[in-house]
């Protein structure tokens, strides 16, 4: 697949969480993530992964919260980052340097997958084979909340298609020059197929309206 539209922009965030100050934005866990993972402990989950951590803010809480973790993302320097932490505050979280496209799981691994701000870097391939994955590495009933890239944002309009519905920009974030995939009702729905919605939001960004962003919480079935 050429580069133009592959999963590259972990290039940019290795620069990003090379610096506290943009490490500064990424510490504190998304609330509905909490709340989330704090029902589904509840109810018995205990196996989750952070497909595309970052520097950790969710495999970290995960961790406290009581889970058995791995956390994945193709950003060395973030893994290094989340590495650090977790041996600071003495929590064991298993760590792996992957794509999300091949996730090194086997199959219906975790009870809970969380991925936020990640499944839209990428072309359509992509983007459809990181939820594959995805679905692949969950358990029957088990849960996938994840964010994807409305079709509703305005930032596409100043940026270039560099294929169907995916977008590079010139200026901006280092992130934003490499390819996001923005998705209509219609395409999300075929995206998460093979998972049952238990929760979809369409919603602005508070800090950056030109996005919104789809809030989804999904169940594998079958």
């Amino acid at each position: 697949m050429p580069s133009t539209v592959s999963d590259t922009a972990h290039r940019a965030w290795d620069k990003q969480w090379a610096t506290e100050r943009g490490r500064s934005d990424w510490l504190r866990p998304e609330t509905e993530v909490v709340e989330t993972a704090a029902r589904l402990f509840e109810n018995g989950f205990r196996r989750a992964l952070d497909l595309g951590c970052g520097i950790g803010r969710h495999a970290i809480h995960l961790a406290h919260a009581g889970y058995s973790v791995c956390a994945m993302d193709m950003s060395e320097v973030g893994l290094n980052e989340l590495r650090t932490t977790a041996s600071a505050r003495n929590l064991v979280i298993e760590t792996h340097h992957a794509s999300m496209t091949s996730l090194p799981f086997g199959d219906q691994s975790f009870d809970y997958v969380v991925s936020y701000n990640v499944f839209c870097h990428g072309n359509g391939d992509v983007v459809t084979a990181a939820v594959s994955e995805a679905r692949r590495v969950l358990r029957d009933g088990g849960i996938l909340q994840a964010t994807m890239l409305s079709s509703r944002s305005t930032a596409p309009r100043r940026g270039r298609e560099v294929a169907p519905n995916t977008f590079v920009w010139d200026d901006g974030d280092a992130d934003h020059h490499h390819p996001h995939y923005f998705c209509d009702t219609a395409r999300l729905n075929a995206l998460f197929n093979s998972f049952e919605w238990l929760r979809v939001e369409d919603r602005q960004d508070a800090v950056l309206p030109e996005y919104w962003h789809w809030h989804v919480i999904a169940e594998r079935k079958g």
